[in-house]
């Protein structure tokens, strides 16, 4: 506890003139107080604030004087404080006098009365008294403090604590995130070997067999490597496909056809002993999606499906149209509109609240080691969310699961996309054609320039986007610039293609790229004449995409 200093139970003594004041003040320091003997109100004022204990003071040793300073310390005196005034009353009782004291009663607050004549016995017990209920209010303050004091180090113990939280917070997350990057690049990486030893074994095969003459059933091979590149192709799209970053080509499309399309894969996929039931609702609306990653979200979702119910069941894809107010797009975290919904429904295990919450999170799996990257949910959620929708878990345990995408709607008919079974059925290239082919990669360069020129094109390579621009602003034919989008050298491919389009108005582009370069490439909003094709892409698509260009007028 902290002590009152000395000076603090000082006893202040104001007595009209002679030497009252004095003979008071040897009186009290003889009983052992310190006693100071002020000879006005100013002086006594001035001494409060070295420190005070008491104050005796004689009424008429007030009156007449200004005791507006006095007053004003008494009344901003801390919370604690109530300082004590004995006031030795005055022998006279002139109106004069009455007045003062009731005055002084009101405004010094903690005033006691003391008449005259009065015994020393009698003055050093009041004094006593008042020194001991002012101790009390010093113990009052020092408890205070201490509190005060309590408190401030409580907060900085909090303060540290939680800094010491973060840091170990962040730590974990940093370790977590380790751990989910060593899972995910585990997998990646089994999974890639598996593609890579099938494309290079079965080329190797193919050599071998040309090297011997053996030129029959060589088809077995190269549909086989075929097979194991478009498989890795739709791992690095599903690895964009979480993180929101793929470039997406976005049709208006018809879920119901796209679904109908799609049935009876979906029923081999889940095998005989899972019901599939198709739902779709009349008159369903048409969405702007890219349908081949809807189709992959689809098929995915229903192997999840599939998974949940090992010992068969009924899933049902469902479609509705959906129109949400404010209230439940707020719910659903959308914006409110007209949407369509894509269903799949299981009858199988469900899932608990702690894995429904962590179910788009990028490498979480229930699965096994080994039977799950933990990217399929999180690649269907990256999806629906660049696509501007929004998906929703719905589920119970022992009940089954629903999982619905909501899509926005697109004001426009859907369209018929018809893709070209094989590369020999591409369309040809009218006379004189023209292709200028931008791309740092000697091998992808190569094979579109083989793929043009068997087709019927003339084709014209550059490295980067300087090389790109002599060539632009030549006086060469030139029909059509395939670019990349990524190109060394300071320039991207959408700024030779708009350099490209100053110099030759009007120029058709195609844009080819593995990454989502949205910014790059305008956020999707493209100029008339320019198309996006990702890589790594079918020959046959690129020849259909790069015709289909040329025909535009």
């Amino acid at each position: 506890m902290i002590r009152a200093d000395p000076s603090e139970e000082r006893v202040l003594v104001l007595t009209p003139t002679g030497r009252d004041g004095v003979a008071t003040a040897e009186l009290l320091r003889k009983a052992g107080h310190l006693a100071i003997a002020c000879p006005d109100v100013n002086t006594l004022t001035v001494s409060l604030e070295d420190g005070v204990g008491v104050v005796l003071v004689a009424e008429e040793g007030l009156l007449g004087q200004a005791v507006e300073a006095l007053v004003a310390w008494v009344e901003h005196q801390p919370p604690w404080s109530d300082l004590p005034f004995l006031m030795l009353t005055s022998d006279r009782e002139a109106p004069s006098i009455g007045r003062l004291r009731e005055q002084l009663i009101g405004q010094l607050r903690n005033v006691s009365l003391i008449e005259r004549p009065v015994q020393p016995l009698t003055l050093l017990s009041s004094i006593g008294s008042a020194l001991r209920a002012r101790r009390r209010q010093y113990q009052v303050r020092s408890h205070l403090l201490e509190r005060q004091q309590a408190e401030h180090d409580l907060e900085r113990r909090v303060e540290e604590r939680t800094a010491e939280l973060g840091v170990s917070e962040a730590a974990l997350r940093q370790s977590q995130k380790m751990e989910a990057v060593g899972q995910l690049t585990g997998g990646i990486a089994h999974d890639f070997n598996n593609l890579l030893a099938g494309i290079s074994g079965n080329l190797e095969l193919l050599q071998t067999r040309m090297a011997q003459g053996r030129l029959t059933g060589l088809d077995r091979y190269i549909n086989a490597a075929q097979g194991c590149s478009k498989r890795a192709a739709a791992l690095t799209h599903r690895l964009l496909a979480f993180s929101r970053r793929q470039t997406l080509a976005s049709k208006p499309t018809n879920v119901n056809g796209l679904i109908a399309g799609m049935e009876e894969l979906i029923r081999r996929t889940v095998g005989p002993e899972i019901t599939v039931e198709v739902v779709g609702a009349a008159g369903l609306w048409a969405v702007l999606v890219d349908p081949p990653q809807l189709e992959n979200a689809l098929l995915n979702l229903c192997i999840n499906a599939r998974d949940a119910m090992p010992g068969g069941g009924r899933i049902t894809i469902a479609t509705g149209n959906k129109w949400l107010d404010d209230r439940v797009a707020r719910e659903r975290d959308m914006s409110p509109g007209q949407y369509i919904s894509l269903s799949v429904s299981d009858t199988g295990t469900g899932m608990p609240p702690e894995v429904i919450a962590r179910a788009f999170e990028p490498f979480f799996t229930t699965k096994p080691v080994g039977e799950g990257t933990g990217l399929g949910l999180s690649m269907i959620y990256g999806f629906v969310r660049q696509s501007g929708g929004q998906v929703r878990i719905y589920s119970e345990l022992g009940q089954g699961t629903t999982i619905c995408l909501y899509l926005p709607r697109h004001y426009g008919e859907a369209e018929e996309v018809d893709v070209l079974a094989t590369l020999s059925k591409a369309p040809r290239a009218e006379q004189g054609q023209t292709v200028l082919i931008v791309d740092d990669e000697p091998s992808v360069r190569t094979l579109v320039t083989e793929l043009l020129e068997d087709l019927g094109y003339t084709a014209i390579e550059a490295v980067d986007g300087s090389a790109a621009l002599k060539v632009l602003q030549s006086d060469v034919r030139l029909d059509l610039l395939v670019t990349d989008v990524g190109l060394p050298g300071g320039m991207n491919g959408r700024q030779v293609a708009d350099a490209g389009r100053v110099a030759r108005p009007g120029l058709k582009v195609l844009f080819i790229t593995g990454y989502a370069e949205n910014a790059v490439l305008g956020n999707g909003h493209l100029d008339p004449g320019m198309q996006v094709l990702t890589k790594p892409f079918a020959m046959e698509a690129l020849a259909s995409r790069i015709k289909e260009l040329l025909a535009e007028t």
